[in-house]
């Protein structure tokens, strides 16, 4: 069912009528009734792979999973019940609803949280109508599809106190925090230079034929705030990388926000912890398809320069294997180059030199990062279980609005460097592109009707 805004308004608890608190608040540490309820908004592969860490959670449940797709939806909520029937004497459990409408999760008052694993585009819709709604979010990266929308989820989580966790998850591993730790704490010497490199999009199908709307599927809904575009299996259809949500700009700007996001993140936790910001310059060369349905860049090569004048080097994995850089075996890595040595970060691992930099101990008065303690693998499931945590005492999780905002920005200015040819200005007090209105315009979208930020 489709529900008007102010339907939906009326269905949450900003409602005028009484307030029905969560199960957390009312009952004492503990209890089973105690436990937090998430909701699965976005049931492909990443939202089914994630979640699965909460089947044997003593603290946290699905209660509801929610796709425009039927197929996906149903097949969620059967994972879900069956693991959960597995718990019960009974064999049998009926918790976990199904809805394909978003608005229809966020109006349950019983919903804690929810985890949003929907294409790029409704990510910070969804996050924003989540917060209204009283509803924390686990939001995955890459963030929005504009910097314009990246602030209003930003201001608006803030507004209503809602816990945000970011799902760039490398910060729940041990082996970034200490890599992150051994940079600011001058192991590398003073710091001359950052690579960050990460694989790029692709082309799409050259011929994609119009196809009839799959009944299972709400495609109006589907698309929600993109522009109108007829169905096709290239265009959302597509199983894995290959699948038009990730390539298309109407939906995404590509792997040099969705892959890169994760180098992105562990650039801007350092940042974040020393007052660097974000660069205020970027300039670069790159290359969109020549053809086919995809339009997302397919190659970049991005110089970002921070306000002291350091440098990062931002480029897609294939044109950074024609360089000389260190740790360049890897195709989705930051790595830091000090006048003593570098690290490297990768999405498993961290490499360094000298060999011994790995085996180095942070004393406990030098600067350690802030958050939670994570020891050895399990990331994900650490990341979730960090958010569920700051769900209960109301903290900042380890990956928060502002550092997501920060990174994924990033993203934004050398995409629109690369598409206008020009060197793009940031005001980071602003937070806008300076003297070039064309680049400035570019961090808008404007979004179909009837949906609004």
């Amino acid at each position: 069912m489709k529900l008007s805004r102010r339907q939906f308004l009326k269905r949450t608890a900003l409602a005028a009528g009484p307030m029905i608190l969560p199960a957390r608040v009312l009952f004492g540490a503990g209890a089973p009734s105690n436990r937090v309820n998430i909701a699965l908004i976005g049931c492909g592969g990443r939202g089914m792979y994630e979640t699965r860490c909460y089947l044997n959670s003593a603290t946290s449940r699905i209660v509801a999973v929610c796709d425009p797709w039927e197929s996906k939806r149903r097949r969620a909520k059967q994972v879900f019940e069956q693991a959960y029937a597995a718990e019960k004497r009974s064999g049998s459990y009926k918790g976990c609803e199904a809805y394909a409408d978003f608005r229809d999760v966020l109006a349950r008052p019983d919903v804690d949280g929810v985890y949003i694993a929907t294409s790029d585009h409704w990510h910070v819709p969804i996050t924003i109508a989540a917060a209204i709604a009283g509803k924390d979010t686990h939001t995955e990266k890459p963030l929005g599809v504009c910097i314009q929308w990246d602030i209003a989820a930003r201001e608006t989580v803030r507004r209503y106190g809602r816990v945000f966790q970011y799902g760039a998850e490398r910060r729940s591993t041990a082996s970034a925090r200490h890599a992150i730790e051994l940079v600011l704490n001058g192991r590398i010497g003073k710091l001359q230079q950052i690579y960050v490199i990460s694989p790029p999009s692709v082309k799409g199908p050259v011929d994609d034929p119009v196809l009839p709307v799959p009944t299972e599927l709400d495609y109006e809904l589907w698309l929600g705030p993109a522009p109108w575009a007829p169905f096709s299996k290239g265009r959302c259809a597509n199983a894995g990388p290959g699948n038009g949500i990730f390539h298309i700009y109407d939906y995404a700007i590509g792997f040099i926000a969705g892959w890169a996001a994760h180098p992105l993140d562990q650039v801007q936790w350092w940042a974040d912890n020393c007052g660097m910001g974000i660069p205020v310059t970027y300039e670069g060369t790159g290359r969109l398809p020549d053809e086919g349905l995809f339009d997302c860049l397919i190659q970049w090569d991005v110089q970002c320069r921070y306000a002291n004048g350091l440098t990062m080097r931002f480029m897609d994995n294939q044109t950074a294997q024609k360089q000389d850089i260190p740790g360049i075996r890897d195709s989705n890595a930051a790595t830091f180059v000090g006048t003593d040595g570098w690290v490297c970060i990768n999405y498993s691992e961290i490499r360094t030199e000298p060999a011994s930099l790995r085996n180095e101990v942070i004393g406990p008065e030098e600067r350690h990062l802030p958050g939670h303690a994570v020891v050895g693998g399990g990331y994900a499931e650490a990341h979730h279980a960090n958010w569920i945590e700051c769900i209960r005492s109301r903290q900042d999780p380890v990956g928060n609005i502002e550092s997501a905002v920060r990174s994924d920005i990033i993203s934004h200015l050398s995409d629109i460097a690369v598409r206008t040819g020009r060197k793009i200005r940031w005001d980071p007090v602003k937070e806008t592109i300076l003297g070039d209105d064309t680049a400035a315009r570019m961090m808008r979208r404007s979004m179909r009707e009837p949906w609004t930020l």
